[in-house]
């Protein structure tokens, strides 16, 4: 984990063709602090990293991000509101990279889609 008890993964299921995870964020971070002060807001890249993670986890491998394509913030998510975030994400491995699509949500909104390829370090 890049930055040290940021989240927690509560669990991680493997549905038909994509993975699911829940992750609970630790809402006295330091990272909500300066993000912003007394206006906590999720980092973007906060959200980027833990999806990085995510796949490196089901897919054993360590992983440098190649390409990030199609990002869309939807919403804002605010850590002492919303603390459990629902982590969807579907892998397709090539010769010589993973190219993964991805949403994070909260309840009923959709707070991030991506597109992304990672290739093996």
């Amino acid at each position: 984990m890049l930055i040290k008890e940021f989240y927690r993964v509560v669990s991680i299921q493997k549905m038909e063709t994509d993975f699911q995870a829940i992750i609970e964020l630790n809402k006295e971070h330091a990272i909500f602090e300066g993000h912003f002060p007394d206006n906590p807001v999720m980092p973007g890249v906060g959200m980027i990293q833990i999806i990085k993670e995510l796949v490196e986890t089901t897919s054993s491998k360590k992983l440098l991000m190649q390409q990030v394509s199609n990002v869309k913030f939807m919403t804002l998510i605010n850590p002492q509101v919303h603390t459990i975030l629902q982590v969807n994400f579907a892998i397709e491995e090539k010769e010589d990279s993973i190219k993964v699509k991805s949403s994070i949500r909260f309840q009923d909104s959709i707070a991030l889609k991506m597109s992304s390829v990672y290739k093996q370090k």
